[in-house]
């Protein structure tokens, strides 16, 4: 266990970092799922936009590898197109 008053403060951050970032990854995840599961192509152009922002979100605080962010968000655009 930390011993130095700095150390305890960093694991105090640590936990409150990895709840936000396990609330964004889920809620994202989610919203992916719901696109892919929509059959209604006017109503997935209108929430692509909205899922690519979370995924860019979680790329710029690099939750997520930004490579990994440009396969989704390259996916999932091909995927409303082609509904």
């Amino acid at each position: 266990m930390a011993h130095h008053k700095s150390a305890k403060k960093r694991i105090r951050q640590d936990a409150k970092k990895r709840l936000q970032n396990r609330y964004y990854k889920k809620s994202t995840r989610s919203a992916i799922s719901k696109l892919r599961e929509m059959e209604d192509k006017t109503e997935a152009e209108k929430f692509l936009p909205r899922v690519q922002s979370m995924i860019d979100k979680l790329a710029k605080n690099r939750t997520w590898h930004p490579n990994k962010a440009s396969n989704l968000k390259g996916k999932l655009a091909r995927f409303v197109n082609q509904l």
